[in-house]
């Protein structure tokens, strides 16, 4: 390949992920046209990563394909390290670009896959609070971290704000996504707390939202809001480049706002309006005041 269509290959690779981004992550979308210029276009990669992985499981109609798929992103991601050639595949091209410009770690990126990989193989949901948590860092804070070391941030300080950050993120996520995971008979809200609360899984699966369930939910987003509140109170730790790639907790925030907003009903259709729950206007100018006030 000719340096000019290779050159064509890979704007065309960075366009695809901002347009993935923009179709299945938009809150993230937003927030990533606050990075700087090169770290916005290492975002919109790493995000899209995030978005195919996440794909690659929810739209498989059986676990054997979707293991099959999450495993192929694994080998693809041990291709770029090696150094292999790249795999036709625009994520994977612009992946490889990035990971070699800002030589971002490995173990993050198997970190995620594998986090999917598990879960896919577990029987039943999550157990306690404690696995919902650690999938949501394995996820959600794998991100932040990586944004962060394309920011050439890499201290304990950030990665502490942003494993909380991450954390955060990741249960509010899966509490929004209640509905979609009902209707494919699983849930995230975890056995501990659903027997706790008196509500069956059974309930949740049919969509029956009740008293029990909004405990349950309410002790998660409480949770939730703690990681929140933890990441926020280490700001005066947290290097001022490391800023940007928290603006996370804008929409986390947001989104934890909305769900006590409709009482705790995760099957709210009010839920699934506009971003997060509130109007893409006021998502943006939410970005846009952190953003002048280097706050997050």
């Amino acid at each position: 390949m000719s340096s000019g269509a290779f050159c064509g290959s890979l704007r065309n690779a960075f366009s695809y992920c901002v347009q993935q981004v923009h179709a299945y992550d938009y809150e993230h979308y937003l927030c990533a046209l606050h990075l700087p210029v090169g770290l916005r276009s290492a975002s919109f990669v790493l995000r899209s990563f995030n978005v195919e992985t996440a794909r690659a499981v929810e739209h498989a109609r059986e676990v054997n394909l979707a293991i099959m798929r999450l495993t192929w992103w694994r080998e693809a991601v041990n291709g770029i390290y090696n150094k292999s050639k790249a795999v036709e595949h625009p994520v994977v091209l612009a992946l490889n670009e990035v990971v070699h410009k800002h030589r971002l770690s490995k173990h993050w990126f198997l970190r995620l896959v594998d986090a999917r990989l598990s879960d896919l193989e577990a029987v039943g949901g999550p157990k306690t609070l404690g696995d919902v948590e650690k999938y949501a860092e394995n996820t959600s804070s794998a991100l932040l971290y990586l944004t962060l070391e394309a920011a050439g941030v890499r201290t304990t300080a950030a990665d502490h704000a942003a494993a909380h950050v991450g954390k955060a993120e990741g249960i509010a996520i899966l509490l929004r996504a209640t509905p979609h995971h009902s209707q494919r008979r699983h849930t995230y809200i975890p056995i501990e707390l659903t027997a706790k609360c008196g509500v069956s899984q059974e309930e949740i699966y049919r969509g029956m939202h009740c008293e029990g369930l909004a405990d349950a939910v309410l002790e998660m987003a409480s949770a939730a809001r703690a990681h929140l509140e933890k990441a926020r109170s280490l700001a005066s730790t947290v290097p001022q480049a490391a800023f940007p790639v928290l603006l996370a907790a804008v929409p986390t925030g947001l989104l934890l706002d909305s769900i006590q907003r409709v009482q705790f009903n995760v099957f709210d259709p009010r839920l699934a309006r506009g971003v997060c729950g509130v109007s893409p206007i006021w998502m943006q100018l939410q970005l846009k005041w952190h953003a002048f006030r280097s706050t997050y």
